[in-house]
């Protein structure tokens, strides 16, 4: 996807570890060709650094809020990023 490149920070809280749900927004980030990680939090939500095409960035914002089958998600944070991101999308255990 081309286009003007963003970063941003997403927190995703509800029920979202337990899930799949770092293995599905990596499938769901290469999917939309961006790059970054994504982590499990102390506090049950899970952190995403998602990097690339503005439209892309904005789609997958979109589907944090959908996760996999089994997740609920009851928030979904988004904070700007600066900064380089990983040349590709990985889970940080």
């Amino acid at each position: 996807m081309r286009g003007e490149q963003r970063a941003v920070q997403a927190r995703v809280s509800g029920t979202v570890q337990g899930v799949s749900y770092r293995v599905w927004t990596r499938a769901e980030a290469l999917r939309l060709g961006l790059t970054g990680w994504v982590r499990n939090e102390r506090d049950g939500s899970v952190t995403a650094l998602i990097a690339g095409a503005d439209a892309a960035v904005t789609m997958m914002i979109e589907r944090l809020w959908q996760g996999p089958r089994g997740a609920f998600v009851s928030k979904v944070e988004i904070e700007e990023a600066a900064g380089d991101a990983p040349i590709d999308f990985r889970i940080i255990v």
